[in-house]
């Protein structure tokens, strides 16, 4: 969890996310539930408006390329003209259409992992360089803790169900909380501050490196 105040300043929308390369070029994954039933009833709005949010700052999204809020996600970024890419769990179109039944609309690209869930959920989250939780179960659960060892900043969209609203309890137990964690209720401020927090890890690591 964030131990000390972050300054959150809003990013700057673009013309163009595809051809912009600013300083907010960063891919940012939305990681969330595949089947919507533990979710609140408005998550197909927030992933499409999390999936549009990113994109309209110049990022590329990230999802694991499957059903459910990461769809509605790409579809929102999909139609705000960004970048979308989707890391599948099998080895080949095919195998993400026949085997997984998996969805191919919305995506620039999908890198076809070939390693299942649980190697796709590692690859996914090790590409980006922050991630949203929204709503979510165990693969959710499972990103989440990749991204959290990692040190890879994670926002959380309060009220969306599932994983996402139990992340702030637990976290609150003191389980080691050197991972920056934000959190916020609308899709659009949890975006600013997760690229916020994108920028503070930037500069930390830049400066242990002699970056500046």
């Amino acid at each position: 969890m964030v131990t000390k105040k972050t300054k959150i300043v809003k990013a700057k929308k673009v013309e163009n996310p595809k051809d912009w390369l600013g300083e907010h070029r960063y891919k940012i994954c939305v990681s969330g539930a595949a089947e919507l039933y533990c979710c609140a009833p408005n998550i197909k709005e927030i992933g499409e408006a999390l999936g549009k949010a990113i994109v309209d700052r110049g990022c590329i999204l990230l999802t694991g390329a499957t059903t459910g809020v990461p769809y509605y996600a790409a579809k929102g970024a999909k139609e705000a003209g960004g970048v979308s890419i989707g890391f599948s769990p099998a080895g080949s179109k095919r195998e993400h259409l026949k085997r997984y039944k998996l969805p191919v609309d919305y995506f620039d690209l999908i890198v076809y992992t070939g390693f299942d869930y649980v190697g796709r959920d590692l690859i996914l989250t090790k590409a980006a360089d922050g991630m949203i939780i929204a709503c979510g179960r165990t693969g959710t659960l499972h990103e989440f803790t990749v991204a959290f060892e990692t040190r890879t900043p994670v926002g959380v969209m309060q009220g969306s169900g599932g994983t996402a609203d139990l992340i702030e309890p637990v976290l609150a137990k003191g389980y080691r909380p050197k991972t920056k964690i934000v959190y916020d209720t609308d899709p659009e401020r949890l975006v600013d501050k997760l690229i916020a927090a994108i920028d503070e890890e930037q500069r930390k690591t830049a400066k242990s490196k002699g970056g500046i």
